[in-house]
């Protein structure tokens, strides 16, 4: 035989078993060089999207209330002028410090001021608050944080007697662990970032400068001012 035939059958031979070694190993209907799709299992049905904003995008319900200790960013994100973003920085906050008690402490949540507090004072309450000392409701709250908005003195919601003011001012500089705590809308948590600054940074020369220390915010100084003095 030829050598020139010989080396035309060889090649013709080479590419047959090439072929044949690529639809054994691969794919036939797929090229060399080319992608191969993998499927990732089920589509989600067409309306899991909708059904999902619908759900972030529902108003709450006459009476129905936000659990502000235990609910989830998008539970959160229902109530008036906070959104998505701002539920999941309180999610944030309460796993980095715990759960709140009363709707005074979402002041340490950076972006939350009285304003808000209004807004919501009558949709959440706090799971947690007789652990922590606080009201369940942030009913309370909300009105003070009204009267510092508009500058109106707030009507309880209830016939309940005011508490009686504190005879003798409590100094922030020399106020133990205890008397702080025992502070309205204080709680064990801000008692114990009150004394933490204190040690770390000294004497606090006004009241207002309370509004350096973590969790604190203009809100709790409005509450407290008239029974705390700093001497």
């Amino acid at each position: 035989m030829p050598p020139e035939r010989r080396a035309v059958l060889l090649v013709l031979g080479l590419a047959a078993l090439g072929q044949a070694l690529r639809m054994w190993v691969g794919r036939p209907d797929v090229p060399p060089g080319g992608i191969q799709l993998i499927d990732g299992g089920l589509p989600a049905p067409p309306g899991a999207h909708r059904d999902s904003s619908v759900a972030l995008a529902r108003p709450l319900a006459a009476g129905e209330r936000v659990d502000l200790d235990r609910a989830s960013a998008a539970e959160i994100a229902r109530l008036p002028r906070v959104g998505l973003r701002l539920a999941r920085a309180i999610v944030s906050n309460r796993q980095a410090q715990g759960a709140f008690g009363n709707l005074e402490a979402l002041d340490r949540v950076p972006g939350i001021g009285p304003g808000l507090l209004k807004a919501i004072g009558g949709h959440v309450e706090f799971s947690a608050a007789g652990r922590l000392g606080g009201s369940s409701s942030g009913i309370e709250v909300g009105l003070a944080a009204q009267a510092s908005v508009d500058g109106t003195s707030p009507t309880p919601p209830t016939s309940r007697a005011a508490e009686p003011p504190s005879r003798r001012a409590l100094d922030l500089n020399t106020a133990t662990l205890a008397e702080l705590e025992a502070l309205p809308f204080v709680g064990p948590y801000m008692a114990q970032q009150i004394v933490r600054y204190r040690e770390r940074r000294g004497r606090f020369p006004v009241v207002d400068s309370l509004v350096h220390v973590p969790g604190v915010g203009p809100a709790t100084i409005e509450k407290i001012r008239g029974r705390v003095i700093a001497n």
